[in-house]
């Protein structure tokens, strides 16, 4: 079933897209991954890979549907490296042959354990910022990131990065939180410090498997969503629990904001600050609605966002329908609506509600103290650590409204008794 429809669709508001050109193929079998399921949407497809033809078909229209003068193509996967340099240096020269002199700009979120020296100058070449995925240490890391084999990853990935580094690669790092990393966020700091990453992100796992147990390797239950009720399931054994997580996130924020305010750019720090500066939020998780962050599949088929890859929430193809009308959809406008319109009384009345917004709905399959159902499974610990945060966040808004730097409060923190 397509969501999709002629002469259903207006002009899309400003959106970007995560592209998945080689679909949920990938040569790691992570433990906690959500996507490499969704291969079964495609079992006709052994390999899945972006023909040059939809490749130049998705450039000319996604490029047709922003106005402005820079476009950012977000490349992810499975592992987008699989499909090979030439790939990408063709979507660089159709990037340029289309854009009509505007900037652009490429994001790449790799594994690592593929690039060479030939792909990272590549990168280099052409800017891109790249988003390198590490879980921490050695242990911690291959606990779960393990390949085809079951085995470690972790070297793998650091040789990449030398990489990186030596090629001069702009790039930031993805750090999924999971069962086994969330109670040692020191340890966690401290790598990504010594890696000489400065920019960090990180992803907490959460995923269910169905009530009757998965018939199949990442066979995952359906995220509770707009067009379908929440689904019964089990958290799986390598999902971060809700305590542990706000145990993290504090932990880290107390070394951060003492040691490394505008040295270290945590994304939900400084997204935390914005909020608090009461500016909407820049990540889709915090943000009021959702909706403006579609997937695209190699096949050119757009979804609704990259935890929602099923059927009911299919938009189209690009070979029926232009991206700029898939992506202004109606059925994409109520998809976003849905997830503050579904908000249970409980977080309606909650008193840091605008930093969090619920967080994501595909998380939102506990119930609240009264029994509502549609809260976040994550709640306890978003709770924990906005209400920890809030006095060093409220003296940093301050700051920032002054027109000083919010790096400042490390020094007020040093003074105060």
């Amino acid at each position: 079933m397509s969501a999709a429809g002629p002469g259903n669709a207006t002009r899309p508001e400003a959106f970007e897209l995560l592209i998945k050109p080689a679909g949920a193929a990938c040569n790691l079998d992570c433990a906690y991954c959500f996507y490499l399921g969704r291969q079964a949407l495609h079992p006709q497809t052994a390999e899945p890979r972006m023909t040059e033809a939809t490749l130049e078909l998705f450039t000319r229209q996604y490029l047709a549907a922003h106005a402005g003068a820079e476009v950012t193509f977000a490349w992810q996967g499975g592992e987008p490296t699989l499909l090979g340099l030439d790939f990408f240096r063709r979507a660089v020269a159709l990037q340029q042959q289309h854009g009509g002199g505007r900037r652009i700009r490429n994001t790449l979120q790799t594994n690592g354990t593929l690039l060479t020296d030939e792909w990272c100058a590549f990168l280099a070449g052409h800017r891109f910022l790249v988003g390198l995925s590490v879980d921490g240490p050695a242990d911690l890391h291959d606990a779960f990131r393990v390949d085809r084999g079951g085995r470690p990853t972790h070297h793998a990935v650091l040789r990449g990065l030398a990489l990186l580094k030596h090629h001069g690669v702009e790039f930031n790092t993805l750090t999924a939180v999971h069962r086994r990393n969330a109670g040692e966020p020191e340890r966690v700091r401290q790598f990504l410090k010594d890696c000489g990453a400065t920019y960090w992100q990180f992803i907490p796992v959460v995923e269910r498997w169905p009530a009757a147990g998965p018939a199949a390797p990442h066979q995952l239950a359906m995220p509770p969503g707009s067009a379908d009720p929440a689904t019964p399931g089990t958290v799986t054994p390598w999902s971060v629990e809700p305590e542990a997580y706000g145990g993290f996130l504090t932990a880290l924020f107390d070394r951060w904001v003492r040691e490394d305010v505008g040295r270290i750019f945590v994304q939900l720090f400084d997204v935390a600050l914005g909020s608090w500066l009461r500016a909407d939020s820049s990540l889709c998780i915090f943000s009021e609605n959702c909706g403006r962050g579609p997937v695209l599949e190699h096949h050119g088929d757009l979804f609704a966002c990259d935890h929602y890859v099923h059927e009911p929430y299919r938009l189209g193809s690009l070979a029926s329908q232009p991206l700029a009308g898939l992506a202004s959809l109606p059925f994409l406008r109520q998809f976003g609506r849905h997830k503050s319109e579904s908000l249970p009384d409980y977080c309606r009345r909650c008193d840091v509600r605008f930093a969090c917004h619920g967080e994501c709905p595909k998380n939102r399959f506990a119930t609240t103290p009264d029994g509502q159902p549609g809260l976040n499974y994550l709640c306890p610990a978003y709770r924990r650590f906005f209400h920890h945060a809030d006095p060093c966040l409220r003296m940093m808004a301050q700051l920032v409204l002054r027109g000083q730097p919010a790096a400042r409060i490390m020094t007020l923190l040093q003074e105060s008794p």
